[in-house]
């Protein structure tokens, strides 16, 4: 073996040894308080402040304590983990910026000896599949789009619309996965309520906002004047919220659009609170405050019990209309 060699192989073994005495080093003292991280790809979105803010009121209440950390790239996701090791966390929740950083991710907070949930957005391997011993709380979206459909299927069943004589409008990108998911699903479940295939209509966006959904609806609705009923959905409800003032625009009356979009935000709120009632009838509400609630607690489960969550937990929404918003809004923590 060469000097060179030699120095080479102590090096790695010093750097070895050095690695693990790093992650032993920051292990918690016995009987200190647990102490968990919570790290978003986009701190700065209602979304996610509203998951750190419902993990950090149940630390509180369960007695361990949240770091809150922004991390919208995979050189600040690294770093929030050395910080987190430093402080002596057992554990963290992370929406990842990028979900092929998973490898690494799991790699450091192993370093660590820490436990790692994902919540959102999961992470994947180096072939793209789920990455193993990483247990994820996300929303169904096909099953979230299923909601969708139904909600207009029941509400034209409640008017006593005729299949054949309303056009679907599915206002998506289908470059984005979960768009098409969205979509899709409620497209599903409006043909297994009879819906009539050759009336549902694709509008293609390029942006996915009011903008976006009213670029995309105006051609569709203007090439399809004979058409007097229409529903509406889209990946979410800012999109479906263009489409109806796209029909307003072309004085099509209230009374004859179902607009049904999915979130639960201000936007919707505002739409109910209108005096008279407008097309867009309701929306799938997802609540941001449970998912960071459930995170937050499996990962403490699993900590304190070494009960590992869920490989893959799927949430779903709830119906939220004029008629029930505000209720809906205080169940879901909104």
């Amino acid at each position: 073996m060469t000097t060179r060699t030699r120095r080479g192989s102590l090096c790695a073994l010093l750097a070895a040894i050095g690695l693990a005495w790093l992650g032993a080093s920051h292990a918690a003292p016995a009987g200190a308080p647990l102490k968990i991280g919570f790290l978003v790809k986009m701190p700065e979105q209602a979304w996610f402040i509203n998951e750190q803010k419902a993990a950090a009121e149940l630390g509180r209440k369960d007695g361990f304590a949240v770091v809150s950390i922004g991390t919208p790239d995979g050189e600040k996701v690294l770093a929030a983990i050395d910080n987190l090791g430093a402080q002596g966390a057992q554990g963290f929740v992370i929406c990842p910026p990028d979900v092929r950083l998973g490898p690494a991710i799991r790699a450091r907070a192993r370093q660590y000896n820490m436990k790692v949930v994902t919540v959102d957005d999961q992470l994947v391997d180096g072939s793209g599949k789920p990455l193993a011993g990483v247990p994820h709380l996300g929303m169904s979206a096909a099953r979230i789009g299923n909601q969708v459909g139904q909600a207009i299927a029941d509400e034209m069943k409640r008017r006593g619309w005729k299949p054949e004589e309303v056009g679907a409008l599915r206002i998506t990108s289908d470059q984005l996965p979960t768009a098409k998911q969205r979509t899709d699903g409620a497209t599903q479940t409006l043909l297994a309520n009879g819906f009539k295939p050759d009336n549902i209509f694709s509008a293609p966006q390029r942006t996915t906002d009011d903008e976006g959904g009213f670029n995309a609806a105006s051609p569709v609705l203007t090439r399809h004047a004979n058409i007097k009923r229409w529903v509406i959905y889209a990946l979410n409800e800012e999109t479906v919220l263009g489409g109806v003032r796209a029909t307003e625009q072309l004085r099509i009356p209230a009374a004859n659009v179902i607009g049904v979009g999915i979130n639960g935000a201000g936007e919707a709120f505002a739409e109910f609170q209108k005096q008279q009632p407008t097309g867009f009838y309701g929306t799938v509400a997802v609540s941001s405050t449970s998912h960071g609630r459930q995170s937050a607690h499996n990962l403490v489960n699993w900590i304190r019990s070494g009960q590992e969550p869920p490989a893959d937990t799927q949430t779903t929404g709830t119906l939220m209309t004029r008629s029930n918003w505000q209720a809906v809004r205080a169940e879901l923590g909104i």
